[in-house]
């Protein structure tokens, strides 16, 4: 029989491992590492690195960074914005959102004009040239997606696209079972994302 000690030394590690006073072994066991979860982590963290990287300035694509072409997608998308929508879209900070505009108003593809609501605050919107530059962007960017798919097994690839569809689903479902209302409010300010287009079927389902 465990001493009155070697229960309270128990207790605690039961505590560290789960959080919680109790917790049986099983429950315990599960923390420990879980190779399937880190891989997908992983997987996500390469995912974001590559396609969220609107801040940067360093990164060029079709002649432009990758901040000013996500800012011609978004104007595009979107039409006419405000300075603070357009930052909310963007997910990027004052300072960051009013270098690119200097550059894109600089190149001619995008102008500021007086909002109609509110005479005090301006709103921005694509010029002629800016509109055909983002068109350019998004041709570049389905370019590059038919890429990526052209170099998985044709059997596979809407298997792929499915399975990223069920991340997305499961996703969600996990967010919204600790954060309700979380994974809408961010998909929101994505342009060209409906988080209500997530279907629970496969492709070529009935």
């Amino acid at each position: 029989m465990a001493s009155e000690g070697e229960t309270r030394v128990g207790r605690k590690v039961e505590r560290r491992a789960t959080g919680r006073p109790g917790a049986t072994r099983r429950e315990v066991m599960a923390t420990g590492p879980d190779p399937a979860a880190r891989r997908l982590l992983d997987g996500i963290q390469l995912l974001v690195r590559r396609f969220a990287i609107a801040e940067r300035a360093d990164v060029q694509c079709c002649g432009l960074t990758v901040a000013q072409s996500a800012t011609l997608q978004v104007l595009r998308a979107e039409g006419p914005l405000r300075l603070s929508a357009l930052g909310r879209r963007l997910w990027i900070t004052p300072s960051t959102l009013t270098r690119n505009l200097a550059r894109l108003e600089g190149a001619g593809l995008v102008a500021r004009e007086t909002d109609t609501a509110d005479a005090r605050a301006a709103r921005v919107r694509l010029t002629p040239a800016g509109c055909e530059a983002a068109l350019e962007v998004d041709r570049r960017e389905e370019e590059f997606a038919r890429g990526v798919l052209a170099r998985l097994p044709e059997e596979r690839r809407m298997a792929a696209l499915d399975g990223l569809n069920d991340l997305l689903l499961a996703l969600r479902d996990a967010t919204e079972g600790c954060c309700s209302g979380a994974f809408e409010h961010l998909m929101t300010d994505i342009p060209g994302c409906c988080p209500g287009a997530l279907q629970k079927g496969r492709h070529g389902d009935d």
